[in-house]
């Protein structure tokens, strides 16, 4: 494995990230919209209705941004290049896919986790400053934060590497984009389900659930990696 060639992959797709208007769009919408739903909940809720928050946790709908976000970004990370004709070139070099793989996929963590962070950020803050004392008290409770920065880079490594996998097998980018976030769907609906209160979030469920996301985020790549077929990906021939 070389930290260099990594970094090489890493650098060339975060440069290709800013020239491209349709990546720059998802990264600035995407979080506004896990975002405002949250913050309408809370800011309307009175101070007498506080206690109808005890048994919620509205912010963990927020984790759907580490969730599609990623998705979406991983959506482009094989297949683009291969429209754009610019695959071709990088896989004739010594560059091993596992090396290739790892690149790609630190290039959507970085921006995923930087933006799920400073979203989450931007909220907590807001919350304190504008919504009723006893709402924000109701709200801003250390487990849910715990949970918050726990789970944002479990879900984005299972997103990543859901996306990474479709955009090796997939031909049009559109195409693997809109597999990557129905792919990711299941993990938005759980999250859901825990922040709206049908499913009681305990410390229990929250091991589990953390521990299983673990061992996916460290096994996605070494599945994946046997998915990336360099003869077929440059040849274009099914496998």
């Amino acid at each position: 494995m070389s930290a260099t060639r990594v970094r090489a992959i890493v650098l060339k797709e975060l440069r290709e990230y800013r020239r491209n208007g349709s990546i720059v769009a998802t990264m600035a919408i995407l979080p506004l919209i896990f975002l405002i739903e949250p913050l309408i909940q809370i800011f309307s809720l009175p101070a007498a209705s506080a206690g109808t928050l005890l048994h919620k946790a509205p912010l963990l709908y927020m984790l759907g941004i580490p969730t599609l976000l990623p998705a979406a970004l991983a959506a482009y990370s094989v297949v683009s290049e291969r429209q754009q004709g610019t695959l071709e070139p990088v896989l004739t070099t010594p560059i091993r896919r596992e090396e290739f793989l790892l690149g790609k996929a630190l290039a959507v963590l970085a921006p995923g986790l930087a933006l799920s962070y400073l979203v989450f950020g931007a909220a907590i803050a807001s919350i304190a400053l504008f919504a009723q004392s006893a709402v924000a008290s109701a709200v801003l409770r250390a487990p849910e934060l715990v949970a918050q920065l726990v789970f944002t880079p479990l879900l984005a490594g299972l997103s990543i590497w859901v996306g990474v996998a479709i955009s090796a097998r997939s031909n049009d980018t559109r195409v693997a984009q809109q597999l990557s976030v129905l792919g990711s769907l299941p993990a938005v609906v759980v999250t859901a389900l825990i922040a709206f209160g049908v499913i009681r979030p305990t410390l229990g469920l929250a091991l589990g659930l953390g521990a299983g996301l673990l061992f996916v985020d460290v096994q996605g790549w070494r599945f994946v990696s046997p998915m990336f077929d360099r003869e077929r990906l440059i040849t274009g021939t099914k496998s």
